[in-house]
């Protein structure tokens, strides 16, 4: 299986997107949270446009992405898993819990330096929060993520289908955690101690600032607990918060154009 995926990582990579595309997407249609305030065709085709962008710049940009530079890494044993001597299974453990770890601490500092937020926001402008909202990142945000991936796999050395992974997990759980849908409560609320949940994640797309700076997971909710940085609730509930970012409220019909120029706006 190990195998299997390692040698057929972009068909795998695409199956389980659109996989989870269309079992969120379904999910929203027959058990929507919240009605949308803006036309889920207009933002599908702009959030996903923005999608398809990012991925033909990283091919563009990049002569080598992450699961590459892990073939690379591990041919000629660099980084910290190829030298110290672990099965298999709990290499690829470790080395995707590390990962998603550096991606918390990403999301972190992307809310707190303000040059970084100023690409970040533009995934909190969104003023509905569906499944859509999950792939809607700033391009120079996914190039600066890539560059950090590269260091990580470089430094920690991980197997190369533990890379593999932990992209399908990260792009697969984002879609879901931003689904326009919800657990019933009971499950839920034992969900939520392993997987960040739509309820939870739902907190940090609050256009109340204590609630922002929450809930930063995208995979694990774990760091959220460890850190402090945990919210169970937005304080409006989920049906009467208001989704998004104060100074963007006027702006509804977001064009892909609009949200490329919105780091560089002067508001």
């Amino acid at each position: 299986m190990l195998d299997f995926i390692a040698n057929h990582e972009p068909t795998v990579r695409l199956s389980f997107f659109l996989g989870t595309l269309g079992a969120v997407g379904i999910w929203q249609v027959f058990a929507p949270k919240r009605p949308p305030s803006v036309s889920t065709l207009w933002r599908w085709l702009n959030n996903f446009g923005v999608t398809f962008l990012n991925t033909l710049l990283l091919r563009l940009l990049f002569p080598i992405l992450a699961v590459g530079l892990a073939v690379t890494a591990t041919e000629n044993g660099w980084g910290l898993l190829n030298v110290v001597e672990l099965p298999i299974a709990f290499s690829i453990v470790i080395a995707v819990i590390l990962q998603d770890l550096v991606i918390y601490w990403q999301h972190v500092i992307f809310h707190h330096v303000g040059f970084l937020w100023k690409f970040h926001k533009m995934h909190h402008a969104d003023v509905d929060y569906d499944v859509s909202t999950g792939a809607r990142f700033h391009p120079v945000e996914i190039l600066l993520s890539m560059v950090l991936k590269l260091v990580v796999v470089l430094l920690l050395g991980p197997p190369v289908v533990a890379v593999i992974i932990f992209e399908i997990l990260l792009s697969s759980i984002a879609m879901f955690n931003h689904a326009n849908a919800g657990l019933p409560e009971r499950i839920d609320s034992f969900a939520r101690k392993f997987v960040v949940t739509p309820d939870m994640h739902r907190v940090h797309h609050s256009v109340i600032r204590d609630e922002h700076n929450s809930n930063y997971g995208f995979n694990l909710p774990w760091w959220d607990y460890v850190f402090g940085t945990y919210r169970p609730q937005p304080s409006a509930g989920h049906d009467k918060m208001t989704i998004g970012l104060n100074e963007y409220q006027s702006h509804r019909k977001q064009s892909i154009l609009w949200m490329l120029r919105l780091p560089f706006a002067k508001r």
